[in-house]
């Protein structure tokens, strides 16, 4: 076995694939770029060498430096994780020339598989089960126009030298072959460098399953079970899940047998996985190989109870498979989810930025397993790809695997760039996940279904926010005056008390930008909430920081709300909502003092800044909070411009109408 290693990968690969070195005693070494120069897998390896620029092309795909850092550390092999160049046929082969082990397969078959036409070629000597097609060498625009004639409509485009969806195009006509051609064409080109296609025979709602299959260099091959990777949108995967609640016996038994062959075809080494795509009938049909290690082999890993990144390592070394194919067990469910820095409302628009907060749920490695590349704090980089971790889950069944699954969701928490999480909790109850039937086009057919609409809060969550904002405000007011010695001073209770009169509470919420003004009387867990028309009274009100309960006059109530820094996250029929705690009371500086400046409106306590001087703002923006009378007070910009000066600090005790905030004079004016 090797004593150190060098992982060519950042992020939550990396980071996976150190903590089974760590296991196995071997020392890591990790490259990164001036983007990750702090990242997770650089604090986790046991040493780091920096490689270049942020950019990819100037770090993380730099062959050379990475050879060279290799060379530096001492390190004996090198794992490329999957992207980047993990599949890079020249950098295997400058491994193999600089005497580094490279832990992947050999240089022909990542030459053979990584030719979609000349893959389809050996998969057809092999006798696996091809789509009918065209994947030869003649390329001219007439020619495949004569062989798209033959193979029959609808059928599909695809660049020869790529995958991810890159160069593919479905056509369903003869009309529509010509343009499809060119535009499949430019994008191969850009992607790829090569403009040539294959052609297949299109399958109308076929479903994606592939088989993990691992070869050594005694001549065993084997596979490790099935994943199903039906839900994707743009041909990029959401959800796997092993083993696919739709193959029967038999049919899983061909398809391993195919994958198999499909492997020995190529004499392979190492962890590869064989994609098919499998028609409504359950006829399947190679599609192509990966020669690496997958995002979603963790599934496999869960029902197997197997480390795969430790049979790569052991093949890499020269050691023969751990295990004989009769030997390798399944037993029960898995599936996983990926958590993204993403705006699904936004056509899935990549987020970057700081992690302000980043709950995940409390993982055991069994029934919920989280692999992440990232912690609270840690920025997501605008130069890779976003993902924030995967979330795996194990029962014996699958209805008890998806509950889980829905379960961890509901505990995760990202407050910084937006998150895909409200999407998965959408797709992981939606009757198309649930019922089994989702197939490969489903997502992008029906995507309106699996992302909330910016529709109005439902009266219970606001309802819910208000009571759990009435116990913080009194638990609050509790802790302060516990500690100013005199616990059982009247004061320390929260219920906006007058002499003559019950006293009115005020809350305000945003949602979506809304705001919502809510009044409340009452304390102690027995209220009365007015929001608009609507008015509930409510007794027995606890919250335990996850699940709030109450009781009205007829029914006992339960919700999970959970705070996240100033919000709520109230969670209602699986879907969640955020709703953000405003002052009660929001002040315009234009109200009093003239346009250039901020006055105080009333004798007070600064309590925030939200601005310093030189910053250039916009009308109605937030620049000071202040306390006066026990509520909070926004001050807010009288126009656009630049902050020329502020007067006050947080802390401070001013009195009316003192100036707190200058602006710079308007360009052109006296």
């Amino acid at each position: 076995m090797f004593d150190r290693i060098l992982i060519a990968n950042r992020g939550e690969i990396a980071c996976r694939i150190i903590r089974t070195c760590r296991r196995l005693g071997i020392r890591t070494v990790a490259v990164y770029s001036d983007a990750d120069a702090t990242a997770l897998h650089v604090r986790m390896a046991d040493e780091a060498v920096h490689i270049g620029g942020s950019r990819p092309a100037e770090s993380y795909l730099r062959g050379d430096a990475i050879i060279e850092a290799a060379r530096r550390t001492g390190a004996q092999a090198v794992h490329p994780g999957y992207g980047f160049l993990s599949e890079n046929a020249a950098f295997a082969r400058a491994l193999a020339e600089a005497g580094i082990v490279f832990i992947g397969p050999d240089l022909p078959a990542i030459q053979a598989m990584g030719s979609k036409a000349e893959a389809k070629s050996l998969m057809d000597r092999a006798g696996v089960p091809l789509v009918p097609g065209y994947h030869g060498d003649e390329q001219a625009n007439e020619y495949l126009a004569s062989q798209a004639w033959r193979i029959g409509y609808p059928l599909m485009i695809k660049a020869a030298a790529g995958g991810g969806g890159k160069g593919m195009r479905i056509v369903r006509g003869e009309a529509e072959f010509p343009a499809a051609l060119e535009s499949a064409q430019r994008e191969a080109a850009s992607a790829f460098g090569d403009t040539r296609v294959i052609l297949e025979r299109y399958v109308e709602t076929p479903r994606h399953i592939e088989f993990q299959v691992f070869g050594d260099r005694h001549g065993n091959i084997v596979h490790v079970g099935e994943r199903e990777c039906s839900a994707q949108r743009r041909y990029q995967k959401v959800l796997e899940e092993t083993p696919s609640p739709f193959l029967t016996p038999e049919r899983r038994a061909a398809m391993a047998e195919a994958a198999v062959a499909a492997a020995r075809a190529v004499d392979y080494v190492g962890a590869g996985t064989i994609e098919f795509i499998v028609a409504p009938d359950g006829a399947f049909f190679f599609m192509e190989m990966n020669t690496r290690l997958q995002v979603e082999h963790p599934v496999t890993e869960q029902v197997t109870g197997l480390d795969l990144v430790e049979w790569q390592l052991r093949v890499a070394a020269g050691e023969p498979l751990p295990l004989r194919q009769e030997e390798i067990n399944h037993r029960g469910h898995s599936i996983e989810l990926r958590l993204y820095a993403e705006d699904p409302a936004q056509s899935f628009l990549p987020g970057s930025g700081r992690l302000q907060r980043l709950h995940l749920p409390q993982a055991d490695g069994r029934r919920l397993r989280i692999d992440a590349g990232v912690t609270e704090g840690d920025t997501v980089s605008v130069f890779y790809d976003p993902m924030i971790a995967k979330l795996i889950v194990w029962a014996e069944g699958r209805d008890t695997a998806l509950r889980q699954l829905r379960e961890a969701l509901a505990d995760i928490d990202v407050v910084g760039p937006k998150s895909n999480v409200a999407f998965l909790e959408a797709l992981v109850s939606h009757p198309s996940v649930t019922g089994a039937s989702i197939d490969t086009g489903y997502l992008d057919r029906h995507l309106d279904e699996f992302i909330p609409a910016d529709d109005a809060l439902p009266d219970r969550a606001i309802l819910a926010a208000a009571l759990a904002e009435l116990l913080r405000g009194e638990d609050a007011a509790s802790q302060g005056t516990a500690a100013s010695g005199d616990p059982h001073s009247p004061w320390s209770i929260a219920d906006a008390w007058r002499l003559g009169h019950p006293g009115r509470r005020a809350l305000a919420m945003d949602f979506n930008e809304t705001r919502i003004d809510v009044s409340a009387w009452g304390s102690r867990g027995e209220y009365r909430v007015q929001q608009g028309e609507s008015e509930w009274v409510v007794e027995g009100v606890k919250h335990d920081g996850e699940w709030l309960t109450w009781r009205d006059a007829t029914v006992a109530h339960r919700l999970r709300v959970r705070a996240s820094g100033d919000d709520w996250l109230v969670f209602i029929d699986g879907r969640r909502y955020r709703i953000h705690e405003a002052a009660p009371y929001a002040w315009t500086a234009g109200e009093s003092g003239g346009s250039d400046r901020v006055l105080a409106p009333m004798p007070g306590r600064i309590v925030a800044l939200k601005v310093a001087a030189g910053d250039i703002v916009v009308a109605d923006q937030e620049l000071l909070v202040m306390e006066a009378m026990k509520m909070e007070l926004m001050l807010r910009a009288p126009r656009a411009g630049t902050i020329a000066e502020l007067r006050a600090t947080p802390g401070d005790f001013v009195e009316a109408d003192t100036i707190l905030a200058l602006f710079a004079a308007e360009t052109g004016q006296d």
